[in-house]
């Protein structure tokens, strides 16, 4: 007998069918064996009763034959370790490896699952169900407190120092000069650079023309003692001026010093990229740079504040209500965009078959291990309740099948 203490609560209507059908091919065969006796010590007094008592012995030897071959299956019939018996125990790795292989090639199959999800409107489905408010509600919801779970699972510290140290590899990979020099020729050839020489050229325009007593003040102090003040003013203002109209003449585009500077730039920009000098200085400049703790600092801070702006984030219900108007506009469009929805589920089913073509083996053998790792017992009571219940009909048919054909052979015998 099994150990009930082995099987699980929703299990207990079919063990309590097993034992009802078991008690009832047992209490088969006692009624044979009661029926043999008593034809038995009656057959001289009533001679016909001979035909019962055939059919009664045949019964039980019936019985019994099948009550053999059904424990068989699972255990030593009374406790005997007959050859060929205790069946499933003993081919336990044979029935994991046969279940998973069974598994992997008749459910698991490219064939199968793509037959099974050809016609299965995954995204449709899906964008009906979030459509609606409630269960577009549920899923933000579900989705904050993963995230917020989440960052408090966080070891905050470890993850900090993990982010700075990775920030400052990926940095120590990336070359100084190089990277100055694409940014330097992206600024001038999208005009940024340019744009800037013009502001601060009518910066510096603008601050001569408000500073122009000041100027004339610090010119005629810095002066001789004995030169009269308005000869001071003068050479002032003659500074200023053609300080001023340089200014001016700079913002044609063709003047020359801007062509010089542009020249120069470029010559710049050629050097940072190719010269092994500017090369070393800039792989110098920013080993410096990543070592100080001022920079460190910095980088540990910049986590430190993304880490609060995500813990503020998932704690407000402005997260969630972005996530769920989100949800409903995709399922909507989803739902209303027949090609989008088609291309959503042919991809899905690509992603199914992949999964499960290259995952076939490796289910087929967590099965096998899963059955391998189960006691005898557990897998006897499985199995038994699956099938014992049919098993036990078998021995009910044998017992009955068996005496009629006993009866049978019995008449045939006395009539020839």
């Amino acid at each position: 007998m099994a150990n009930s203490d082995a099987v699980l609560p929703r299990e207990d209507t079919r063990l309590r069918d097993l034992r009802r059908m078991r008690a009832l091919a047992t209490a088969l065969l006692v009624l044979m064996l009661l029926l043999f006796v008593a034809t038995s010590m009656l057959q001289a007094q009533w001679p016909w009763l001979v035909y019962p008592r055939a059919f009664a012995e045949a019964g039980m030897i019936g019985a019994c034959a099948d009550w053999f071959a059904v424990v068989a299956l699972f255990r030593h019939p009374l406790g005997i370790p007959i050859p060929h018996t205790a069946i499933v125990p003993q081919s336990k790795q044979r029935i994991a490896v046969a279940l998973g292989r069974f598994v992997a090639n008749n459910f698991l199959s490219p064939r199968v699952v793509g037959d099974r999800i050809r016609d299965v409107d995954i995204a449709g489905w899906a964008a009906r169900w979030i459509e609606r408010p409630s269960n577009a509600h549920s899923a933000a919801q579900r989705t904050v407190s993963t995230l917020h779970q989440a960052l408090q699972a966080t070891p905050t510290d470890d993850v900090n120092a993990f982010l700075t140290r990775r920030t400052r590899e990926g940095l120590a990979t990336l070359q100084a000069a190089p990277l100055a020099s694409r940014l330097l020729s992206l600024l001038w050839a999208h005009g940024d650079a340019q744009t800037l020489i013009e502001r601060l050229v009518v910066s510096a325009s603008s601050a001569l023309a408000n500073n122009r007593d000041t100027i004339r003040k610090k010119i005629s102090q810095r002066s001789y003692r004995f030169m009269p003040k308005w000869v001071d003013g003068m050479v002032a203002d003659r500074i200023i001026n053609g300080v001023s109209q340089t200014l001016d003449e700079m913002r044609e585009p063709n003047h020359p010093w801007r062509i010089e500077l542009k020249a120069e730039v470029e010559r710049m920009i050629d050097r940072l990229a190719t010269d092994p000098e500017f090369l070393a200085r800039g792989e110098e400049l920013k080993q410096r740079l990543l070592d100080n703790p001022a920079v460190i600092r910095q980088i540990d801070a910049m986590w430190g504040a993304i880490e609060t702006r995500l813990n503020s984030a998932v704690t407000s219900a402005t997260l969630a209500e972005a996530i769920e108007t989100a949800l409903m506009s995709v399922a909507a469009r989803i739902d209303d965009d027949i090609d989008l929805r088609d291309r959503i589920n042919r991809w899905l089913r690509v992603a199914a078959l992949r999964a499960v073509a290259s995952r076939r083996q490796e289910i087929a053998a967590f099965i096998r291990k899963v059955v391998e790792n189960w006691d005898t017992e557990t897998l006897i009571m499985r199995i038994e309740l699956q099938v014992g219940r049919d098993l036990q009909f078998i021995r009910i048919n044998g017992t009955v099948v068996g005496g009629l054909v006993g009866l049978l052979i019995f008449s045939v015998s006395q009539w020839f």
